[in-house]
C-alpha cells in the first residue's frame, strides 16, 4: 500500500486542477472557471474523488485541508472546528494531593472517665456492680448457659448537679461496651420533651424521642413531672407508650428516670409497670465542701485559669455560704459552675481595661474578681459561722453524709 505522501502527491497532479476550479467557482461565482458553471464543476470534482478512493483504497478525504475539505462542501466550518478540538490532546492536570485525613481521635474508656470523676465513690461501686454482673450474665448467654433475668433500667435519685445525667451518659457508653446495647448514646429528655397539648399527639412525641433513644439510653429528668396530677391524661399518655416501648425493645433500649429523692419514689410506685421495671436505684449524695472546691478548680484547669494565693481561701468561702444558705436547693456542682462563670466574668471586665494584657493577665484570677469586698466579707462570716456550728453539733448538716466519699 502506497504511503499517504505519495498519494496525496498522485492527488496533487491529477485532481488538484479540478479542485482548484471548485475553490474559484464558490468563491467568484461570476467567473465561473468553467463554462458548465460551479455546480457542476462540484459534481466533476466529487466524481474525481470517487474514481480516486477507487484507485487508491483510500480516503481521500485524508490528503485534503480543513480549508479543502469546507471550500469543498464536504464538512461544514462548525464540524472541521469541533474536530480540531477532538484532536487536540486535553491537558492532563496535576493530581491534587491527596489530604490525609487525621485519624479519629480515640474515644476514652467509659470506666476510667468515670473514675476521673470527683468524689462519687459510692455510685462508682455501685455502677461497676451493675456492669460485672450485666457483663457475666450476657457471657453465659452467649455460651448457651442459663443467665438470670436483670433489668437495666435505672432510678437515679438526689439534688440537682451531683452528676446524674453525667453517670447516665457513661453508664450508656458502658452498656455498648460489654455488648448491650448497640450504640449508647443519651438522649435527655423531661415532661415537655415528652407531652403535647392535644389529645393523640402526646404518643407521637415519645414515639419520636424513643425512635431517637433506640440503640442507646432515653434519660428522663424530673420524671415525676410527667404523673404530679391524676387528672393529667397526657403524662399517664407519656407513661405508657415509655412502658410500651420498653417492653418492645427491652433487647436494645434502657431508660433511666432522674429526680428528687422522695418525689421518685412516689413516682415509681404510682404505676405497677413502672415499679416492676425500674427496680434498681442510685442515690447522689450531695458533694462535700473539698468535692465543690475541687470542681471549681477542675474548672479553672480545663479552661486555663489560675487562683492567686490570696483568693483561694475567699474561693472556699464563698463555697460555703452557697451552699448552707441553700441546704434544701443546693444545685452542687451546677451552684459551683454559675460561681466560676460569675468571676471569671469579673476577671475579664477588670482584663479589658489593661491596655496590653498579657497571657499571664488573662489566666490570673485575683481578689478583684470576686465579690464587692463587703459582700466578701460578709460571706467569710458566714462561712464561719456555720462551719461552727457544724463542728459544734448545734445544726445537722445533710451534706455530712458526703465526707465518707472521700475516704
Amino acid at each position: 500500500m502506497a504511503d499517504k505522501k505519495y498519494l496525496k502527491n498522485v492527488y496533487d497532479d491529477f485532481f488538484g486542477p479540478v479542485i482548484d476550479g471548485v475553490k474559484e467557482g464558490i468563491k467568484e461565482t461570476k467567473k465561473a472557471r468553467y463554462a458548465s458553471g460551479p455546480e457542476a464543476s462540484l459534481k466533476q470534482a466529487e466524481d474525481a474523488l470517487s474514481e480516486a478512493r477507487r484507485l487508491f483504497g483510500q480516503d481521500v478525504k485524508d490528503f485534503l485541508t480543513e480549508e479543502e475539505l469546507v471550500s469543498m462542501g464536504l464538512k461544514t466550518e462548525e464540524k472541521a472546528e469541533g474536530e480540531k478540538k477532538e484532536e487536540t490532546p486535553p491537558v492532563q492536570e496535576a493530581a491534587a494531593p491527596k489530604v490525609q485525613e487525621a485519624p479519629a481521635a480515640e474515644e476514652p474508656d467509659p470506666m476510667e472517665t468515670l473514675d476521673e470523676l470527683i468524689g462519687l465513690q459510692d455510685i462508682k461501686h455501685d455502677v461497676k456492680e451493675l456492669m460485672d454482673f450485666v457483663k457475666i450474665q450476657k457471657l453465659r448467654k452467649d455460651q448457651g448457659l442459663k443467665s438470670v433475668p436483670v433489668s437495666l433500667h435505672l432510678v437515679f435519685t438526689g439534688n440537682p448537679g451531683t452528676g446524674k445525667t453525667t453517670v447516665a451518659r457513661i453508664i450508656a457508653k458502658l452498656y455498648k461496651k460489654i455488648g448491650v446495647l448497640s450504640k449508647g448514646q443519651l438522649v435527655e429528655v423531661d415532661r415537655s420533651g415528652l407531652v403535647a397539648g392535644y389529645v393523640g399527639q402526646t404518643a407521637l412525641k415519645c414515639q419520636d424521642k424513643i425512635k431517637e433513644a433506640m440503640g442507646g439510653v432515653l434519660f428522663i429528668d424530673e420524671a415525676y413531672a410527667l404523673t404530679g396530677d391524676d387528672r393529667d391524661t397526657f403524662g399517664q399518655e407519656a407513661v405508657d407508650t415509655i412502658l410500651k416501648a420498653m417492653e418492645d425493645h427491652r433487647d436494645d433500649l434502657v431508660v433511666i428516670v432522674a429526680g428528687y429523692t422522695v418525689p421518685m419514689e412516689k413516682f415509681i410506685n404510682s404505676n405497677p409497670g413502672l415499679k416492676s421495671r425500674f427496680n434498681k436505684y442510685i442515690e447522689f449524695p450531695d458533694y462535700s465542701i473539698d468535692e465543690l472546691e475541687a470542681i471549681f478548680y477542675m474548672n479553672c484547669n480545663r479552661y486555663d485559669y489560675k487562683v492567686d494565693e490570696e483568693a483561694k481561701p475567699h474561693i472556699r468561702a464563698q463555697i460555703v455560704a452557697r451552699k448552707f444558705r441553700q441546704l434544701e436547693n443546693f444545685a452542687n456542682a451546677r451552684e459551683v459552675r454559675n460561681m466560676f462563670e460569675e468571676i471569671i466574668t469579673n476577671q475579664a471586665r477588670r482584663v479589658s481595661t489593661l491596655e496590653n494584657p498579657t497571657a499571664d493577665d488573662m489566666m490570673l484570677i485575683t481578689m478583684d474578681d470576686l465579690l464587692e469586698e463587703d459582700a466578701l466579707k460578709k460571706a467569710d462570716e458566714e462561712a464561719r459561722s456555720l462551719l461552727a456550728e457544724e463542728a459544734s453539733g448545734k445544726e445537722e448538716v445533710p451534706a455530712e453524709k458526703t465526707e465518707d466519699n472521700e475516704e
